[in-house]
């Protein structure tokens, strides 16, 4: 199947050090998610250069639903703690936008902007499990671009998290229309395949980002292919609960804990996180 044309992308002039570090030939951006102070904090401590959030992780450590529009609040107030910290390069994922309306969009955005962030995931999926209509996805990015020309906006879109019979076709339509609204990087979550990976890398202007999976291509091999941007998305958070859980069975059932000197941190050194999160 042919590919959608690109047309002249408009957001590959961004020159800032979080979008030099998509551009980076072989050396994909390995973009950990946190999802409150004290896991962004110990990630940059492992000297990860930037970090992003985790939208699941905010909602769900607030007690909301994801991809509900709910965590407005949630994600301004985890943004302003941690864009002032200073500790490294911080990219949001503010779901759809927590609107429809462009200039709500972009108002938010530069609230973001603001308190220190250099970059924002866009989504264009529904909770209802539809997707936003391209031109609405476009004009929120161009709207956002216009208000924030430096903020990198990283338009992610849904295909292949829906059931569509063909979305490698409504993928190419809808990255080329976000290329062409003002995007900084294309973002297509739940695409593993490599052949389809190389493909989209060999045809797009902009830098790919790919979310890894542990059941999908390694990050040497997503390399490989092209891909400029790998985000691991909610699976630390998810990892976490389950390491939770199954510490406290593990302690329940009378057995060994499995990391329990080694790996779990300190009171204190835990404590010490917040030094700067006040």
């Amino acid at each position: 199947m042919s590919r959608t044309p690109l047309g002249t992308p408009l957001g590959t002039s961004l020159d800032t050090p979080f979008a030099a570090l998509h551009r980076r030939s072989g050396e994909p951006l390995l973009l950990p998610n946190a999802w409150d102070h004290a896991s962004a904090a110990v990630l940059a401590e492992q000297g990860f250069a930037a970090i992003g959030t985790t939208s699941l992780g905010v909602a769900a450590a607030a007690g909301l639903p994801d991809g509900a529009a709910a965590t407005r609040d949630e994600t301004l107030r985890l943004a302003r703690r941690l864009g002032r910290s200073g500790r490294c390069l911080l990219s949001v994922d503010v779901e759809n936008g927590f609107s429809d309306d462009p200039d709500e969009v972009a108002s938010f955005a530069a609230e973001l902007a603001t308190a220190g962030v250099v970059g924002i995931n866009l989504e264009d999926g529904r909770p209802d499990g539809t997707l936003t209509p391209a031109a609405v996805h476009s004009a929120k990015i161009g709207a956002i671009k216009a208000a924030v020309p430096a903020l990198f906006v990283n338009a992610r879109t849904d295909t292949y998290w829906l059931a569509l019979p063909d979305p490698a076709e409504e993928t190419d339509r809808r990255l080329a229309a976000y290329q062409l609204a003002g995007a900084d990087g294309l973002f297509v979550p739940g695409l593993a395949d490599p052949a389809a990976i190389a493909r989209l890398c060999g045809g797009l202007d902009l830098p790919l980002n790919i979310l890894y999976t542990p059941t999908g291509p390694t990050l040497p091999e997503l390399a490989a292919l092209g891909v400029a941007r790998v985000s691991l998305g909610s699976y630390l958070y998810r990892t976490a609960l389950a390491a939770a859980v199954s510490t406290a069975l593990a302690i329940r059932a009378g057995a060994p804990v499995a990391g329990a000197a080694a790996d779990t941190p300190a009171y204190g050194t835990v404590q010490a996180l917040h030094a700067d999160g006040r």
